[in-house]
């Protein structure tokens, strides 16, 4: 698991870090953006946290930040807006996707 969740963590944060920050015209669409947030971050904690099983109160940290720091950084981008909102809703998601991850570490330890 940990072979494939180490670069795909990497990856997808990639990703979202430059949708985040690119011009809306260039943001993927797949539905309302609430739930775009809540599912992009839970992914990406879910992917750290079976990255690095061993450091999950620092990943949902670091999680947390991130998502703070990348709806700062829209404040910089024409035609982008900062919501403490939007913060919000990737942060709890970033933490149901380490929450999600810690769940599974400990079946795939148990079994």
């Amino acid at each position: 698991m940990h072979r494939v969740a180490v670069p795909a963590a990497w990856i997808v944060l990639i990703f979202i870090a430059f949708s985040t920050l690119s011009p809306i015209g260039l943001r993927p669409h797949v539905g309302g953006p609430n739930y775009e947030r809540l599912f992009a971050f839970a992914l990406i904690g879910g992917l750290f946290g079976l990255a690095y099983p061993k450091h999950l109160l620092r990943i949902a940290i670091i999680v947390v930040g991130v998502a703070v720091g990348l709806e700062i950084l829209q404040m910089i981008i024409p035609g982008r807006h900062a919501r403490m909102f939007d913060a919000v809703v990737k942060a709890c998601g970033g933490m149901a996707g380490v929450f999600a991850a810690a769940i599974l570490n400990a079946l795939l330890r148990r079994f």
